[in-house]
């Protein structure tokens, strides 16, 4: 059976790109399709300035909103990845194998070390290594398949990369994963900024719809959303962003075409609140079961260590055949 993993970054609040772009077809494919493992990847939170008490509360919100989203412990495996040992042991072997310039190559990093270099400041080191862990974190689970956004393909080229030269220097110890996209509303778009991402960890908050933002609050967002000059309702991405990202994320929650919805409109008016509308009805059974779960806490506990068991047993056996295979001594 194919296995996949992916995980989520307890960075913010969770958002409706979030959803759109991985949660729900997690829940209505992957996790029946696959043997699907799925985690909270929260050392990765630890890349740039934090406060510790936000992590551990994003952390615990991000479970619980997977489950809230239709996640089945029954069915899938999920965990917080800071509870499965195997990930940092992997990853200091991942950093072995990479180098330098692969990693000052990474977007991301590219990006983010400018930004703090225009600021004066310096990034931490784990920022430059952490697409080392992130190959661990897949390579550890003998992953077939990693569902992840446009905006993290590059990563899993490079984890592709690592285990092929691992296998190659050290004998095959690692499938090779590929990355897998759905196929409408991968990248949901900021609705005040739609030539950037919905990010849940963007200091400007109006153009981002949260998981657990009230009714009001979603439609009050999307009928603000930044459109386009000329009123015309046509679906072209480089054109008029604005319109053609309110169309996907119209499509993706009513499993429609956002070139043919583009038909069905003559106003920018009336396409928000349709928009609106399907965004809101989209995301109340996942702020309902929220609520209750948020009201039985134990339960996503006992789902975390059950699922953080399941996990260890699967990773061990492949980290430690990796340790064995560059020539560390076993444990007796």
């Amino acid at each position: 059976m194919t296995r996949i993993f992916s995980g989520i970054k307890p960075t913010g609040h969770l958002t409706l790109g979030n959803y759109l772009g991985a949660l729900r077809r997690w829940v209505q494919v992957d996790q029946h399709a696959a043997d699907a493992l799925f985690s909270v990847v929260d050392l990765h939170a630890l890349t740039v300035d934090h406060d510790p008490g936000r992590v551990r509360r994003l952390s615990r919100q991000a479970a619980t909103l997977m489950l809230a989203a239709g996640l089945d412990p029954q069915v899938c495996t999920l965990f917080v990845q800071s509870h499965v040992d195997e990930h940092t042991r992997l990853a200091y072997l991942m950093e072995c194998t990479a180098s330098d310039g692969e990693m000052r190559r990474m977007i991301q990093y590219k990006e983010k070390e400018a930004q703090e270099r225009a600021r004066g400041r310096s990034v931490r080191l784990s920022l430059l290594t952490y697409p080392a862990l992130m190959a661990a974190d897949i390579l550890a689970y003998q992953a077939d398949e990693v569902p992840v956004g446009e905006d993290q393909t590059q990563h899993v080229e490079l984890t592709r990369d690592l285990a092929v030269r691992f296998n190659q220097r050290y004998g095959h110890t690692f499938t090779v994963p590929r990355a897998t996209r759905p196929p409408v509303a991968a990248r949901v778009m900021d609705l005040q900024d739609p030539t950037s991402k919905m990010g849940k960890s963007h200091a400007a908050t109006a153009g981002i719809v949260y998981l657990l933002d009230e009714p009001e609050a979603i439609r009050r967002k999307v009928m603000r959303a930044v459109t386009d000059s000329g009123g015309e309702v046509a679906y072209d991405r480089e054109e008029r962003p604005g319109v053609a990202n309110l169309l996907d994320i119209l499509a993706a929650c009513t499993d429609g075409d956002p070139e043919r919805l583009a038909q069905d409109y003559d106003s920018y008016g009336a396409l928000k609140k349709d928009t609106a509308e399907a965004v809101v009805e989209v995301l109340r059974p996942v702020r309902e079961r929220h609520a209750e779960l948020c009201a039985r806490p134990q339960i996503v506990a006992d789902v975390l260590r059950e699922g953080a068991e399941r996990a260890r047993a699967l990773a061990r056996p492949t980290v430690d055949a990796a340790f064995a295979a560059v020539g560390l001594l076993g444990r007796e």
